[in-house]
């Protein structure tokens, strides 16, 4: 990986990161609380990455592929934090609906931010 990759990685996780945290105090929540944020977070950070692997990444440099993806996107949607909500809900109604909602929504928002990336303007 060159060096312009990882600072492309650094910046777009600096923002990534930054954007993340800006939302999760917008939409605050108590661990025991559905997690909103996270799941609106996840979810837009699924289509945006639909839209940018079909529209930029077939024209785009390696290094803002880099930071566009694992950078910015990659901060901004984590495994992780989906993870701790569903460990703080424990095995409750509303962690299983939680769980649907990031897993199906991700997947129909990643898919249709694919075929609007693959439009033509």
């Amino acid at each position: 990986m060159s060096w312009r990759s990882l600072f492309a990685v650094a910046v777009g996780g600096m923002l990534g990161a930054s954007l993340r945290l800006a939302i999760d105090a917008l939409l605050p929540h108590e661990p025991s609380e559905f997690p909103l944020s996270t799941l609106l977070i996840n979810i837009v950070g699924s289509f945006a990455l639909g839209v940018l692997v079909a529209r930029v990444w077939p024209v785009a440099p390696e290094w803002l592929r880099a930071g566009l993806g694992a950078g910015l996107v990659g901060t901004f949607t984590t495994f992780s934090a989906l993870t701790v909500s569903l460990v703080a809900l424990g095995f409750t109604p509303i962690a299983a609906l939680y769980l649907l909602l990031s897993v199906g929504g991700g997947l129909a928002t990643a898919l249709l931010g694919l075929r609007m990336g693959r439009r033509r303007a």
